[in-house]
């Protein structure tokens, strides 16, 4: 099981009947208005009295949520209406190049303002009249500003799971003028409201209560305060199109979408944490990145709160959801790690630290003498809280386990923890594709290469089922622009084996860390893709170098593009007598799929073993002739380390070969 995705592996079992992350459909691009009823002219439409807001999800004729508003909260230059006058098109073309946040957290009462500085450009192909902006339904817009103006906007409640309520506030700002493709604009917009623990979502489609309070766990509070972003609770400016949950795997391919529309954007927070006499925060992280807290105590005797202030300059944002913990913790210091405990879990600490020290070396013989980042580990309120990662952080109840298990999560924590660096954040696929990797490397030291590939099989049927039949039916998720885990996270790590079997393990290592040190600088901001093709492009020089062979149609068929999963098989095997101790096998060789496999071909006889790599053309048969000493007993096509549409071990048994000279007939299909 993913240790740290809790809403991915909740509702993914909940909406898709399994319990990885897996997006097994692509969302469709409707440009159509994700709401039901005629939109009202904007000139008549007059502010509205406070008033109350229907939970009410469905989703209408053409499969898309609907959208039933009732009133809303008046506020300076906002009007209400009863449905949105933006379009799902609107939506998608808004791109976000920076973030600024001022957030004012008031924990006693569960309180949040902001005060942002949003920098969007129009990133579609037709000019925007109106821009949408949406936050939680539990929190309210108060005023837009662009330039030194106050902007007019009206509010619409949208159904949307990819916030803890179920529904997001969607701020429509008219536009002076049409914002034009590529064009980019500035808002100065303040919010708040107040953010508590709310599993509407998941409540909605029959999940038990306390199964889906511990999933949707959010909330700003005295002792701990828990914001994850985009996908859980959306306390930050987003455009995004609408999608529930029960309705195939949009909601988590509108996750992903909006983690890669980040990518590049420059995020800058200042936080200041009122609390009372006696509790003060402890720790602070933002975007999985411990800030350091400036605290102000009140002076003895005095009925003031106290000020807690941490600040976070001018971050690039990665594939991750912008993410905000605030928590009163005690504080264990591991040589890569720190960890931050409630008193009840002090004893268990010693045995996360023991299991992070364990775990370190086997680490830093693949990816460095030290990490890039000191990983950051956060005890969850309660034992049964599902645990969460981004970047070099992890929120996870620390209490006691086992070794294996604490090993485990840890060489998967840390292994972010050694990609990750400040203001350099890596393509999702050798983020999370390593950090998977080193888990099933891990797996393999501890219990042995058929384990580790064992491990690896488990997610493949999901991979075959997401991969597109041909590349003509589907364009499929290219690792670069990965929006799903089963391709950033199972198909990278199928690609890093490869690469090891291909290159040998001493060049993956030179390769990987050479672009951890030298990754080239990120350009050309969110919706562009010059950072990743760098990125991914200097890996493949630095292991080409490394190995000295050409690698270039390996990554055109399984990085640069997705051309989907290669389907082996073994057409015929004939064995024949060479010298009297040794036999000649001939074996022919075929692939129904659209990409290339190099693949491992071996025999076996009663004395020895013989196993070659050989290169099966996409849609392309081979043939293959291997000198064995010994009678051949068996052939065996793939080990598994290659993904396949079908399966991923082909074996045909030769106990029924001849033993004399004379060649024999083509012996069963492969198993």
């Amino acid at each position: 099981m993913k240790l740290f995705s809790a809403l991915a592996a909740a509702m993914a079992a909940l909406c898709m009947g399994s319990a990885a992350s897996v997006s097994i459909s692509q969302t469709s691009d409707s440009t159509q208005p994700s709401q039901q009823g005629p939109a009202p002219n904007p000139q008549s439409a007059q502010p509205a009295t406070a008033g109350t807001v229907l939970f009410h999800r469905s989703l209408d004729a053409n499969g898309e949520p609907t959208t039933e508003t009732t009133t809303a909260v008046a506020a300076q230059g906002l009007v209400t209406t009863v449905a949105p006058l933006v379009d799902d098109a609107a939506r998608r073309a808004i791109a976000f190049t920076g973030l600024d946040l001022d957030v004012h957290l008031r924990p006693a009462v569960e309180r949040i303002a902001v005060r942002a500085l949003v920098k969007i450009r129009n990133d579609g192909k037709t000019p925007i009249v109106r821009v949408p902006l949406q936050i939680s339904s539990s929190l309210n817009w108060e005023r837009i500003r662009s330039g030194s103006k106050d902007a007019a906007f009206i509010v619409a409640t949208l159904n949307s799971d990819t916030d803890h309520t179920g529904q997001l506030h969607e701020a429509e700002i008219a536009l002076a003028s049409p914002l034009a493709p590529g064009a980019t604009m500035q808002f100065d917009v303040t919010y708040a409201g107040v953010i508590r623990q709310d599993a509407k979502r998941l409540v909605a489609i029959g999940t038990p209560d306390d199964a889906a309070l511990h999933s949707d766990w959010d909330g700003i509070g005295e002792g701990f305060t828990g914001l994850r972003g985009f996908g859980n609770v959306v306390w930050y400016p987003v455009s995004s199109v609408p999608v529930i949950l029960g309705d195939g795997a949009r909601v988590f391919d509108e996750i992903g979408k909006h983690k890669l529309h980040l990518v590049g954007a420059q995020f800058r927070l200042k936080l200041a944490v009122e609390f009372p006499a006696g509790q003060a925060p402890t720790v602070a992280v933002v975007d999985g990145q411990s800030v350091p807290l400036t605290v102000s105590n009140p002076a003895p005797g005095q009925e003031v709160s106290g000020v807690a202030t941490a600040n976070l300059e001018n971050e690039t944002l990665g594939f991750e959801s912008p993410s905000l913990f605030v928590a009163i913790r005690n504080v264990h210091a591991a040589r890569n790690a720190t960890f931050w405990t409630l008193p009840d879990n002090d004893t268990a600490a010693g045995a996360w630290v023991s299991s992070a020290s364990a775990v370190t070396p086997f680490l830093e013989g693949w990816l460095g003498e030290h990490p890039r980042s000191q990983l950051t580990v956060l005890d969850l309120p309660d034992s049964h809280d599902a645990p969460f990662e981004t970047g070099a952080m992890i929120a996870v109840p620390m209490r006691a386990g086992t070794p294996d298990g604490l090993e485990s999560a840890l060489v998967h924590a840390l292994a972010h923890a050694f990609v990750q660096a400040d203001a350099r954040p890596m393509p999702a696929w050798l983020d999370e594709g390593v950090a998977y990797f080193m888990s099933t490397l891990w797996i393999e030291k501890k219990y042995g290469r058929v384990k580790a590939l064992e491990s690896l099989e488990a997610t493949r049927p999901a991979l075959a089922l997401a991969e597109p039949e041909s590349p003509g039916d589907s364009a499929g998720e290219p690792l670069m622009r990965a929006i799903s885990p089963v391709y950033y996270r199972t198909k990278a790590a199928y690609v890093l084996w490869m690469l090891r079997d291909l290159a040998g393990e001493p060049a993956l290592s030179a390769a990987l860390r050479g672009v951890l040190d030298a990754r080239p600088k990120m350009a050309a901001g969110p919706g562009q893709f010059a950072e990743k093709t760098a990125v991914t492009g200097s890996f493949e020089k630095l292991i080409q170098q490394a190995a000295g062979v050409d690698l270039s149609g390996f990554f055109a068929d399984w990085v640069d593009a997705d051309k989907g999963l290669p389907d082996l098989s073994i057409e015929g095997v004939y064995p024949s007598v060479a010298t009297p101790d040794s036999w000649l096998v001939a074996v022919d060789l075929a692939n129904a799929g659209y990409a290339a496999a190099n693949v491992s071909l071996s025999v076996r006889s009663t004395a020895t073993s013989v196993t070659q790599r050989i290169l099966i053309p996409a849609r392309g048969k081979v043939s293959r002739r291997i000198l064995i000493q010994g009678k051949p007993t068996l052939v065996q096509l793939n080990d598994g380390t290659v993904p396949e549409t079908q399966a991923s071990v082909h074996v045909t048994n030769l106990d029924d070969a001849p033993e004399n000279a004379a060649p024999a007939g083509k012996l069963g299909p492969s198993q």
